[in-house]
C-alpha cells in the first residue's frame, strides 16, 4: 500500500468522528430550540408598554414613546391581534424599551415623559385611537414618593439595544417574571420594518408549524393503533 493510501486511512477516523460531532451538534441545537407555548398562540389580543423604570435618553426625551408607537403599528399591519388599551384585558403584554446605540448614555427620568396624550394611529387598513399612558396604571405606575420631577442620570451597557419582550397578561405583576419570548438588538424597534415584530411573527409562524405536525403524528399513530 503506497503512503497516500495509508495517510488516507489514517484520517479516516478522524473524519467519522467529526462527522458524527456534527450530527451531535445539529439535533442538540434542534433540541434545545424553545417553541412558543399553546397560550401564546391562542392570543387574540396584546397590550403595548413600555418598560417599567425605563429612564428616556437625554438627547432624545420622546424615544421610547415613538418605539412603543412605531411597535403598535406593525402589530397592526401584520393584523394577528388586537390593541388593548390596558394590559388587564389583553391576552399578551409586549413591553419594549429604545436602546441608544451607546455603552453610555445620559438619561432623565420621571415627570410627564412617557405620558402619551390621545393620538391616532393609521395603517392601510387600520385606524386606532388611543388615549393610554405611556406607562399605564396597572403595570408601571411610578412609586407612591414619586414627586413627578424630571432627574438626569447615567446608564451603561443595560440600553445599548433595543429591547422587546412578551409576557403572558396576568395579574399586576405580569411584568415581574420572566418573559416568554425575548429579542434585544440594534434597531430592532426601528420603523418602518420593527425587526422585533418580525421575528416574533416568525417565531409564531415556527411553532404553529411544530403544533400542526405534532397533531399529525398523533392522528397516524391513532390510525395504526385503530385500523
Amino acid at each position: 500500500m503506497n503512503r497516500s493510501w495509508r495517510n488516507e486511512f489514517a484520517m479516516l477516523p478522524f473524519i467519522i468522528a467529526a462527522a458524527a460531532a456534527l450530527v451531535v451538534l445539529a439535533s442538540a441545537k434542534n433540541k434545545d430550540k424553545v417553541l412558543l407555548p399553546e397560550y401564546v398562540l391562542r392570543a387574540e389580543t396584546v397590550a403595548v408598554v413600555i418598560l417599567p423604570n425605563t429612564p428616556e435618553p437625554l438627547i432624545d426625551p420622546f424615544a421610547n414613546r415613538k418605539a412603543l408607537e412605531d411597535v403598535e403599528k406593525a402589530l397592526m399591519t401584520w393584523g394577528r391581534f388586537r390593541l388593548a388599551q390596558e394590559t388587564r384585558t389583553a391576552d399578551l403584554v409586549i413591553a419594549i424599551r429604545k436602546g441608544t446605540g451607546k455603552v453610555a448614555n445620559p438619561t432623565i427620568s420621571g415627570g410627564p415623559i412617557d405620558t402619551r396624550p390621545a393620538t391616532v394611529e393609521t395603517t392601510d387598513n387600520h385606524i386606532r385611537i388611543g388615549v393610554q399612558q405611556g406607562r399605564p396604571p396597572d403595570q408601571t405606575q411610578p412609586p407612591p414618593e414619586s414627586t413627578g420631577r424630571t432627574t438626569p442620570g447615567m446608564e451603561a451597557g443595560s440600553m445599548k439595544d433595543d429591547m422587546f419582550e412578551v409576557f403572558r397578561s396576568g395579574d399586576a405583576d405580569t411584568l415581574a417574571g420572566a418573559p416568554v419570548w425575548s429579542y434585544n438588538a440594534k434597531d430592532g424597534l426601528k420603523p418602518p420594518a420593527v425587526a422585533a415584530v418580525e421575528k416574533f411573527r416568525k417565531a409564531i409562524d415556527e411553532a404553529e408549524k411544530a403544533a400542526a405536525q405534532k397533531q399529525q403524528q398523533s392522528q397516524k399513530q391513532g390510525q395504526k393503533k385503530n385500523p
